[in-house]
Protein backbone atom coordinates (compact mmCIF):
# COMPACT_ATOMS: atom_id res chain seq x y z
CA UNK A 1 0.00 0.00 0.00
CA UNK A 2 1.27 3.54 -1.14
CA UNK A 3 2.09 5.74 2.25
CA UNK A 4 3.24 8.49 0.83
CA UNK A 5 6.81 7.22 0.60
CA UNK A 6 7.16 9.20 -3.01
CA UNK A 7 6.03 13.40 -2.23
CA UNK A 8 4.73 15.37 -4.90
CA UNK A 9 7.23 17.99 -5.65
CA UNK A 10 5.54 21.70 -4.39
CA UNK A 11 7.45 22.85 -8.07
CA UNK A 12 5.10 20.87 -10.21
CA UNK A 13 3.95 22.36 -13.58
CA UNK A 14 0.57 23.20 -15.10
CA UNK A 15 -0.03 20.07 -17.24
CA UNK A 16 -2.01 17.42 -16.70
CA UNK A 17 -0.83 13.61 -17.01
CA UNK A 18 -3.01 12.85 -19.22
CA UNK A 19 -1.65 15.49 -21.67
CA UNK A 20 1.73 13.20 -21.22
CA UNK A 21 -0.04 10.55 -23.12
CA UNK A 22 -0.88 8.70 -19.88
CA UNK A 23 -4.11 6.54 -20.12
CA UNK A 24 -7.38 7.21 -18.10
CA UNK A 25 -7.03 4.63 -15.69
CA UNK A 26 -2.98 5.29 -14.69
CA UNK A 27 -4.15 8.98 -14.42
CA UNK A 28 -7.33 8.23 -11.62
CA UNK A 29 -4.46 6.28 -10.05
CA UNK A 30 -2.57 9.34 -9.61
CA UNK A 31 -5.15 11.42 -8.72
CA UNK A 32 -6.20 8.82 -5.67
CA UNK A 33 -2.46 9.74 -3.95
CA UNK A 34 -3.13 13.29 -4.60
CA UNK A 35 -1.12 13.66 -7.70
CA UNK A 36 -2.19 15.98 -9.57
CA UNK A 37 -0.04 17.81 -12.03
CA UNK A 38 3.40 16.02 -13.26
CA UNK A 39 6.86 17.70 -12.15
CA UNK A 40 9.39 19.16 -14.63
CA UNK A 41 11.58 15.80 -14.82
CA UNK A 42 7.77 13.93 -15.36
CA UNK A 43 6.06 16.25 -18.28
CA UNK A 44 9.93 15.88 -20.17
CA UNK A 45 10.64 12.21 -19.40
CA UNK A 46 7.65 10.76 -19.69
CA UNK A 47 6.43 11.21 -23.26
CA UNK A 48 10.50 10.79 -24.57
CA UNK A 49 9.86 6.95 -22.38
CA UNK A 50 6.29 6.30 -23.72
CA UNK A 51 7.90 7.00 -27.30
CA UNK A 52 10.33 4.17 -26.19
CA UNK A 53 13.20 6.52 -25.91
CA UNK A 54 16.56 5.04 -24.08
CA UNK A 55 16.52 8.45 -21.24
CA UNK A 56 19.69 9.63 -19.21
CA UNK A 57 17.35 11.84 -16.43
CA UNK A 58 18.71 14.47 -14.30
CA UNK A 59 17.10 16.16 -11.60
CA UNK A 60 17.45 16.83 -7.82
CA UNK A 61 16.40 14.40 -5.06
CA UNK A 62 12.75 14.42 -4.42
CA UNK A 63 12.07 15.86 -7.85
CA UNK A 64 9.45 12.74 -8.79
CA UNK A 65 12.17 10.77 -11.11
CA UNK A 66 10.55 7.87 -9.54
CA UNK A 67 7.32 8.68 -11.55
CA UNK A 68 9.02 9.80 -14.28
CA UNK A 69 9.83 6.25 -15.06
CA UNK A 70 7.89 4.03 -13.33
CA UNK A 71 4.59 5.80 -15.41
CA UNK A 72 5.72 4.58 -18.43
CA UNK A 73 6.78 0.97 -16.90
CA UNK A 74 2.58 0.93 -15.72
CA UNK A 75 1.52 1.88 -19.15
CA UNK A 76 3.54 -0.32 -21.30
CA UNK A 77 3.72 -3.34 -19.77
CA UNK A 78 0.62 -6.04 -19.25
CA UNK A 79 0.24 -8.68 -16.17
CA UNK A 80 1.23 -12.34 -17.01
CA UNK A 81 3.96 -12.48 -19.47
CA UNK A 82 6.97 -13.24 -17.23
CA UNK A 83 9.19 -10.52 -15.28
CA UNK A 84 9.46 -7.97 -18.06
CA UNK A 85 10.54 -5.17 -15.65
CA UNK A 86 13.42 -4.32 -13.83
CA UNK A 87 14.34 -1.71 -11.24
CA UNK A 88 18.39 -1.46 -9.75
CA UNK A 89 18.22 0.82 -6.57
CA UNK A 90 21.55 1.26 -4.69
CA UNK A 91 19.74 1.30 -0.86
CA UNK A 92 16.50 -0.85 0.27
CA UNK A 93 14.72 2.38 1.12
CA UNK A 94 14.53 3.57 -2.25
CA UNK A 95 13.72 -0.06 -3.74
CA UNK A 96 10.49 -0.11 -0.96
CA UNK A 97 9.70 3.42 -1.92
CA UNK A 98 9.73 2.51 -5.72
CA UNK A 99 7.82 -0.72 -5.07
CA UNK A 100 4.86 0.90 -3.05
CA UNK A 101 4.22 3.63 -6.12
CA UNK A 102 4.43 0.87 -8.67
CA UNK A 103 1.57 -1.11 -6.82
CA UNK A 104 -0.62 2.02 -7.15
CA UNK A 105 0.06 2.96 -10.76
CA UNK A 106 0.25 -0.61 -11.82
CA UNK A 107 -3.45 -1.33 -10.62
CA UNK A 108 -5.22 -1.30 -13.95
CA UNK A 109 -2.67 -3.44 -16.15
CA UNK A 110 -2.96 -5.78 -12.63
CA UNK A 111 0.58 -5.45 -12.48
CA UNK A 112 2.97 -7.22 -9.99
CA UNK A 113 6.00 -5.93 -8.40
CA UNK A 114 8.23 -8.03 -6.23
CA UNK A 115 11.12 -6.31 -4.10
CA UNK A 116 14.02 -7.90 -3.62
CA UNK A 117 16.73 -6.59 -1.12
CA UNK A 118 19.04 -7.97 1.82
CA UNK A 119 18.45 -7.25 5.59
CA UNK A 120 15.21 -9.50 5.18
CA UNK A 121 14.65 -13.31 4.75
CA UNK A 122 15.34 -15.41 1.68
CA UNK A 123 12.11 -17.21 1.70
CA UNK A 124 9.55 -14.73 1.24
CA UNK A 125 11.26 -13.66 -1.69
CA UNK A 126 11.32 -16.31 -3.47
CA UNK A 127 7.59 -17.03 -2.69
CA UNK A 128 7.15 -14.24 -4.48
CA UNK A 129 9.11 -14.84 -7.52
CA UNK A 130 7.14 -18.47 -7.56
CA UNK A 131 3.75 -16.11 -8.32
CA UNK A 132 5.44 -14.60 -11.29
CA UNK A 133 5.58 -11.09 -10.62
CA UNK A 134 6.07 -8.30 -14.02
CA UNK A 135 8.41 -6.32 -12.72
CA UNK A 136 11.65 -6.89 -9.88
CA UNK A 137 12.52 -3.79 -8.12
CA UNK A 138 15.71 -5.15 -6.50
CA UNK A 139 19.18 -4.02 -4.67
CA UNK A 140 21.80 -5.75 -6.92
CA UNK A 141 23.41 -8.22 -4.46
CA UNK A 142 20.26 -9.39 -3.39
CA UNK A 143 18.76 -9.66 -7.21
CA UNK A 144 22.55 -11.20 -8.58
CA UNK A 145 22.06 -13.61 -5.36
CA UNK A 146 18.17 -14.89 -6.79
CA UNK A 147 19.65 -15.13 -10.23
CA UNK A 148 22.32 -17.27 -8.78
CA UNK A 149 19.87 -19.62 -7.06
CA UNK A 150 18.09 -19.70 -10.19
CA UNK A 151 14.94 -18.17 -8.70
CA UNK A 152 14.74 -15.45 -11.05
CA UNK A 153 15.17 -14.76 -14.74
CA UNK A 154 16.18 -12.26 -16.81
CA UNK A 155 15.59 -13.23 -20.29
CA UNK A 156 12.71 -10.95 -20.99
CA UNK A 157 13.34 -7.67 -19.43
CA UNK A 158 11.70 -5.11 -21.63
CA UNK A 159 12.28 -2.08 -19.34
CA UNK A 160 15.92 -1.47 -17.52
CA UNK A 161 16.13 1.04 -14.92
CA UNK A 162 18.99 2.55 -12.89
CA UNK A 163 17.67 4.60 -10.05
CA UNK A 164 20.82 7.01 -8.26
CA UNK A 165 22.81 5.57 -11.75
CA UNK A 166 25.58 7.40 -10.63
CA UNK A 167 25.77 5.79 -7.77
CA UNK A 168 25.16 1.87 -9.50
CA UNK A 169 28.11 2.47 -12.02
CA UNK A 170 30.66 3.17 -9.65
CA UNK A 171 33.23 0.26 -8.78
CA UNK A 172 31.09 -0.57 -5.81
CA UNK A 173 28.16 -1.97 -7.50
CA UNK A 174 30.10 -1.84 -11.25
CA UNK A 175 30.75 -5.63 -11.19
CA UNK A 176 27.06 -7.01 -10.44
CA UNK A 177 25.64 -4.15 -12.44
CA UNK A 178 28.05 -5.59 -15.55
CA UNK A 179 26.38 -9.60 -14.54
CA UNK A 180 23.10 -8.04 -15.37
CA UNK A 181 23.36 -6.20 -18.62
CA UNK A 182 24.82 -9.53 -19.74
CA UNK A 183 22.01 -11.24 -18.70
CA UNK A 184 19.11 -8.94 -19.99
CA UNK A 185 18.18 -8.62 -23.89
CA UNK A 186 19.95 -6.57 -25.82
CA UNK A 187 16.57 -5.31 -27.30
CA UNK A 188 15.00 -3.47 -24.33
CA UNK A 189 14.45 -0.02 -22.73
CA UNK A 190 17.33 1.24 -20.62
CA UNK A 191 16.60 4.27 -18.24
CA UNK A 192 19.09 5.76 -15.94
CA UNK A 193 17.90 8.46 -13.53
CA UNK A 194 20.29 10.27 -10.68
CA UNK A 195 20.58 13.60 -8.74
CA UNK A 196 24.16 13.70 -10.17
CA UNK A 197 25.96 12.12 -13.06
CA UNK A 198 30.36 12.54 -13.48
CA UNK A 199 30.89 12.86 -16.72
CA UNK A 200 33.21 9.78 -16.68
CA UNK A 201 30.24 7.61 -15.47
CA UNK A 202 27.86 9.10 -18.26
CA UNK A 203 30.13 8.04 -20.70
CA UNK A 204 30.29 4.49 -19.28
CA UNK A 205 26.29 4.63 -18.94
CA UNK A 206 25.89 5.51 -22.90
CA UNK A 207 27.79 2.15 -23.68
CA UNK A 208 25.06 0.05 -22.48
CA UNK A 209 22.27 2.31 -24.03
CA UNK A 210 20.38 3.01 -27.45
CA UNK A 211 20.87 7.01 -28.86
CA UNK A 212 19.84 8.10 -25.52
CA UNK A 213 18.28 11.46 -24.84
CA UNK A 214 19.46 13.45 -22.00
CA UNK A 215 17.03 15.74 -19.71
CA UNK A 216 19.20 17.34 -17.29
CA UNK A 217 16.87 19.75 -14.69
CA UNK A 218 19.23 19.83 -11.85
CA UNK A 219 19.72 23.53 -10.07
CA UNK A 220 22.32 25.81 -11.06
CA UNK A 221 23.48 26.37 -7.35
CA UNK A 222 25.09 29.58 -7.73
CA UNK A 223 21.14 30.45 -8.36
CA UNK A 224 19.32 28.86 -6.10
CA UNK A 225 17.43 30.27 -3.62
CA UNK A 226 16.66 29.39 0.22
CA UNK A 227 19.70 28.08 1.01
CA UNK A 228 22.10 29.46 3.33
CA UNK A 229 25.69 27.94 3.17
CA UNK A 230 27.55 27.93 6.32
CA UNK A 231 31.46 26.32 6.68
CA UNK A 232 33.14 25.75 10.30
CA UNK A 233 36.67 25.75 10.14
CA UNK A 234 37.86 23.93 12.92
CA UNK A 235 41.05 21.98 14.32
CA UNK A 236 40.76 18.07 13.71
CA UNK A 237 40.23 17.11 17.57
CA UNK A 238 37.36 19.61 17.33
CA UNK A 239 35.21 18.32 14.59
CA UNK A 240 32.79 15.99 17.16
CA UNK A 241 32.71 19.44 19.67
CA UNK A 242 31.45 21.36 16.56
CA UNK A 243 28.90 18.90 15.63
CA UNK A 244 27.26 18.23 19.23
CA UNK A 245 27.37 22.68 19.30
CA UNK A 246 25.31 22.55 16.23
CA UNK A 247 22.86 20.47 17.32
CA UNK A 248 22.24 22.11 20.71
CA UNK A 249 22.58 25.51 18.47
CA UNK A 250 19.65 24.32 16.22
CA UNK A 251 16.48 23.39 16.70
CA UNK A 252 14.81 22.21 13.64
CA UNK A 253 14.66 19.11 11.80
CA UNK A 254 18.27 18.55 11.27
CA UNK A 255 20.27 15.84 8.59
CA UNK A 256 23.47 14.61 9.26
CA UNK A 257 25.94 13.02 6.42
CA UNK A 258 28.81 11.23 8.29
CA UNK A 259 31.14 9.15 6.66
CA UNK A 260 31.68 5.95 8.87
CA UNK A 261 29.18 3.71 10.36
CA UNK A 262 31.62 4.20 13.62
CA UNK A 263 30.95 8.00 13.59
CA UNK A 264 27.21 7.55 13.52
CA UNK A 265 27.09 4.92 16.19
CA UNK A 266 29.46 7.42 18.21
CA UNK A 267 27.12 10.86 17.63
CA UNK A 268 23.64 8.46 18.17
CA UNK A 269 25.10 7.75 22.10
CA UNK A 270 26.72 11.28 22.43
CA UNK A 271 23.93 13.31 21.36
CA UNK A 272 21.15 10.56 23.49
CA UNK A 273 23.44 11.55 26.39
CA UNK A 274 22.97 15.16 25.57
CA UNK A 275 19.23 14.96 25.41
CA UNK A 276 18.58 15.37 22.00
CA UNK A 277 16.19 13.06 20.03
CA UNK A 278 17.98 11.30 17.35
CA UNK A 279 18.18 8.20 15.14
CA UNK A 280 20.43 6.68 12.83
CA UNK A 281 20.48 4.55 9.22
CA UNK A 282 23.51 2.50 8.19
CA UNK A 283 24.49 -0.75 6.48
CA UNK A 284 24.29 -2.42 9.78
CA UNK A 285 21.06 -1.32 10.63
CA UNK A 286 18.57 -3.83 10.03
CA UNK A 287 15.39 -3.08 7.28
CA UNK A 288 13.00 -2.46 10.57
CA UNK A 289 15.13 -0.11 12.11
CA UNK A 290 16.01 1.87 8.78
CA UNK A 291 12.38 2.53 8.24
CA UNK A 292 11.56 3.31 11.88
CA UNK A 293 14.29 6.02 11.78
CA UNK A 294 13.19 7.69 8.35
CA UNK A 295 9.64 7.57 9.67
CA UNK A 296 10.66 8.73 13.05
CA UNK A 297 12.01 12.08 11.30
CA UNK A 298 8.53 12.41 9.11
CA UNK A 299 6.64 12.44 11.86
CA UNK A 300 8.79 14.53 14.23
CA UNK A 301 9.38 11.68 16.71
CA UNK A 302 13.30 12.29 16.63
CA UNK A 303 14.69 15.65 15.11
CA UNK A 304 18.29 14.61 14.32
CA UNK A 305 18.87 11.59 11.60
CA UNK A 306 22.41 10.83 11.43
CA UNK A 307 23.55 8.81 8.21
CA UNK A 308 26.30 7.19 6.09
CA UNK A 309 25.95 9.08 2.58
CA UNK A 310 25.34 5.59 0.91
CA UNK A 311 22.29 4.78 3.26
CA UNK A 312 20.63 7.76 2.88
CA UNK A 313 21.18 8.07 -0.79
CA UNK A 314 18.07 9.10 -2.38
CA UNK A 315 15.81 8.90 0.27
CA UNK A 316 13.30 12.00 0.52
CA UNK A 317 11.76 13.20 3.59
CA UNK A 318 9.74 16.28 2.18
CA UNK A 319 11.07 19.14 5.08
CA UNK A 320 14.37 18.72 6.68
CA UNK A 321 15.72 22.17 7.62
CA UNK A 322 19.44 22.03 8.61
CA UNK A 323 21.89 19.77 6.70
CA UNK A 324 25.18 18.83 8.28
CA UNK A 325 28.10 17.78 6.23
CA UNK A 326 30.52 15.91 9.12
CA UNK A 327 33.33 16.42 7.06
CA UNK A 328 33.34 17.73 3.35
CA UNK A 329 31.89 15.81 0.50
CA UNK A 330 33.93 13.63 -2.22
CA UNK A 331 32.54 15.94 -4.95
CA UNK A 332 31.30 19.12 -6.02
CA UNK A 333 28.22 16.81 -7.19
CA UNK A 334 27.73 15.28 -3.65
CA UNK A 335 27.51 18.54 -2.18
CA UNK A 336 25.10 19.81 -4.21
CA UNK A 337 23.10 16.77 -4.02
CA UNK A 338 22.79 16.33 -0.28
CA UNK A 339 22.09 20.36 -0.36
CA UNK A 340 18.91 19.72 -2.85
CA UNK A 341 17.54 18.12 0.15
CA UNK A 342 16.19 20.93 2.37
CA UNK A 343 14.98 24.47 0.80
CA UNK A 344 12.03 22.62 -0.91
CA UNK A 345 10.26 24.52 -3.43
CA UNK A 346 9.48 28.37 -1.36
CA UNK A 347 11.23 26.67 2.04
CA UNK A 348 14.37 27.80 3.11
CA UNK A 349 17.03 25.95 4.91
CA UNK A 350 20.40 25.81 5.94
CA UNK A 351 23.79 23.40 4.91
CA UNK A 352 26.50 23.31 7.18
CA UNK A 353 29.73 21.99 6.80
CA UNK A 354 32.23 20.97 9.57
CA UNK A 355 35.83 20.87 7.68
CA UNK A 356 39.40 20.87 9.08
CA UNK A 357 42.36 22.57 6.99
CA UNK A 358 42.90 19.58 5.03
CA UNK A 359 39.79 19.87 3.05
CA UNK A 360 41.40 23.06 1.66
CA UNK A 361 40.90 22.39 -1.96
CA UNK A 362 37.62 20.60 -1.96
CA UNK A 363 36.14 24.04 -0.24
CA UNK A 364 37.67 26.46 -3.07
CA UNK A 365 36.47 23.72 -5.60
CA UNK A 366 32.66 23.97 -3.76
CA UNK A 367 32.84 27.91 -3.36
CA UNK A 368 33.75 28.07 -7.09
CA UNK A 369 30.59 25.73 -8.20
CA UNK A 370 28.39 28.63 -5.89
CA UNK A 371 29.76 31.37 -7.56
CA UNK A 372 30.59 32.51 -4.24
CA UNK A 373 32.81 31.86 -0.78
CA UNK A 374 31.47 29.70 2.15
CA UNK A 375 30.84 32.19 5.03
CA UNK A 376 32.75 30.94 7.52
CA UNK A 377 31.27 30.45 10.70
CA UNK A 378 32.00 29.75 14.54
CA UNK A 379 29.85 27.35 16.63
CA UNK A 380 29.55 28.16 20.22
CA UNK A 381 32.33 26.90 22.42
CA UNK A 382 34.48 26.03 19.51
CA UNK A 383 37.62 27.49 18.66
CA UNK A 384 37.78 28.23 15.14
CA UNK A 385 40.64 27.09 12.74
CA UNK A 386 43.69 28.86 12.92
CA UNK A 387 46.15 28.83 10.05
CA UNK A 388 49.58 29.27 10.89
CA UNK A 389 52.43 29.71 8.47
CA UNK A 390 56.03 29.70 9.68
CA UNK A 391 58.97 31.33 7.88
CA UNK A 392 62.97 30.92 8.04
CA UNK A 393 63.99 30.26 11.85
CA UNK A 394 63.76 32.82 13.60
CA UNK A 395 62.15 35.23 11.28
CA UNK A 396 58.33 36.57 12.78
CA UNK A 397 55.00 33.71 12.39
CA UNK A 398 52.25 34.51 11.00
CA UNK A 399 49.07 33.90 12.19
CA UNK A 400 45.92 34.24 10.15
CA UNK A 401 42.33 33.30 11.07
CA UNK A 402 40.22 31.68 8.02
CA UNK A 403 36.93 33.26 9.44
Amino acid sequence: MFHGAVPQDPTATEASFADLGLSEPVVRSLDSIGFKHPTPIQEQVIPKALAGRDVIGLAQTGSGKTGAFGLPIAEHLIHGKGVRGLILCPTREIALQTQSFLDVVGKDHKLSTVCLIGGVKLGPQIDDLRKHPDIVVATPGRLWDQFQRKNLKLDRIEKLVLDEADHMLDLGFLPQILRVFEAVPDERQTMMFSATMPSTVENLARRFMREPVRVDLRPDMRTAEGIEHRLYLVEPDDTKACLLALAAEEKGSMLVFLRRKVDAEWATKQLEQEGHPVERIHSDRTQSQRVAALQGLRQGEHRILLATDIAARGIDIPVIEHIVNYGMPDSVDDYIHRAGRTARGAMKGTVSTIATWQAKEDIRRIEKALGMPLPRCVAEGVEPYVERKTTIRGRQKIRRRLT
